[in-house]
């Protein structure tokens, strides 16, 4: 998508109001240097109504952020994967409740966790077997390194499980996860996981061809996200950001130095995090979202497909704040459902902003964020690169700036 053609009253917006959003980015973060720099891009009725772009990209050489400026999006990777599987079911090649251990034999015996620690965990068997919904819903059982709550957890850190190395793969994690229990039994509680990872796998198991292959022909090339990758491109390191984090003065360091960046050259594809891509293609996916599944003539996947992945999938409707597992995740927990590789507000007055009931999202480990508002015909999407992303409440305070501005 061109993100130089501004239509605020084609989209409903008043012009002003939304200036107020670059006024309190620089003027909040990107002037004080809590940000290196961001970029916003509002969309509304399939109109581009506001676009800011402040700050540097790479602020050791002085790189400014630019309308192309390439991202790393960690788990907005995640909803490119639910529904890039999701493709596969609409083909009748799986079903939702299908057990996991029919496409992952190795984990036809998993058990789950009862006490000790790795390598000697005490296990008992699994109330049910896990299930293909159980990895899009995060009710499988799996858990992630960086959740610091449990020996579960800290197993995943000393095998370095699910982490970008020289060689690893999708098949090397599968073997991993074999050999460790789960959390809890599947289905019985929420907990933010390298879940989408394994459906990532499942692609590649189902459709015979690699993640990378499949994501570009059925999503990316079909909506011209040109600039969405696993690794960036030789002509792409010219235009990708550096990523920072914060030191105990506060101050700005470098994570991911852009130029000798680790995402160069992989070999593990985590559909769970893993992706690169720049404001102007992930728009273009949240376009598809709000047509239902279709972008122009361009049909991703079916329209009631989308309206079963975006609704609730709780148990008895609840929301996360009642099943969850204390950790970590890219949502507060009050008023949000959470369906196939989307949360979604159910009671949007429980957690305080104005986004609509029925308006789904997610956010990347380096503060991006994208939500989309079928109600208002409304997407958004925010590019920072600042590690971690509950550094500051950016989803909060944009929702404030952007449905102050609906006319």
């Amino acid at each position: 998508m061109d993100l130089k053609h501004l239509n605020p009253v084609a989209a409903g917006m008043d012009e002003h109001r939304l200036e107020r959003i670059g006024e309190h980015l620089e003027s909040r973060y990107i002037n004080p240097g809590k940000i290196s720099g961001c970029l916003t891009a509002v969309l509304r009725r399939d109109e581009l109504a506001y676009v800011h772009v402040a700050g540097e990209r790479d602020l050791e050489r002085k790189l400014p952020v630019t309308n192309d400026t390439v991202f790393r999006i960690y788990s907005m990777s995640k909803p490119v994967t639910s529904i890039a599987l999701m493709t596969l079911w609409e083909r009748g090649l799986f079903t939702l409740d299908d057990p996991v251990s029919r496409f992952i034999p190795e984990w036809a015996a998993l058990q789950v966790c009862v006490g000790g620690s790795w390598p000697e965990f005490e296990t008992r068997a699994p109330d049910r077997a896990m299930r293909i919904r159980d990895l899009f819903t995060h009710q499988s059982g799996l858990t992630y390194d960086f959740m610091y709550a449990t020996k579960l957890d800290k197993a995943y850190r000393e095998l370095k499980l699910g982490r970008a190395q020289q060689g690893y793969t999708l098949q090397d994690m599968i073997e991993q996860l074999a050999m460790l229990p789960l959390e809890f039994s599947p289905g019985e509680r929420w907990n933010y996981s390298i879940a989408t990872d394994v459906l990532g796998y499942l692609i590649e198991r189902i459709s015979g061809q690699s993640l990378p292959d499949f994501l570009r022909t059925v999503i990316f090339e079909p909506l011209g996200m040109i600039d969405t990758v696993f690794s960036p491109r030789d002509e792409q390191l010219e235009k990708f950001a550096s990523c920072y984090t914060r030191d105990a003065q506060k101050r700005l360091v470098l994570q991911d130095d852009a130029q000798a960046s680790q995402y160069v050259g992989r070999s593990f594809f985590s559909g769970g995090g893993g992706l690169l891509s720049t404001a102007s293609d992930y728009l273009r996916f949240c376009q598809m979202l709000l047509g239902g599944g279709a972008l122009g003539e361009q049909r991703i996947i079916g329209r009631k497909t989308l309206e079963l992945m975006v609704a609730n999938h709780l148990p008895s409707g609840a929301d996360l704040a009642s099943v969850a597992m204390a950790g970590f995740s890219e949502t507060h927990h009050e008023g949000v459902g959470f369906g196939l590789g989307f949360a979604s507000k159910i009671q949007p007055v429980r957690n305080g902003y104005p986004a609509s009931r029925g308006s789904y999202y997610w956010g990347g480990l380096a503060s991006t964020l994208f939500w989309v508002d079928p109600q208002e015909e409304l997407a958004v999407v925010f590019m920072t690169q600042l590690i971690p992303s509950s550094t500051f409440n950016f989803r909060g305070q944009l929702e404030a700036l952007i449905y102050a501005a609906l006319d």
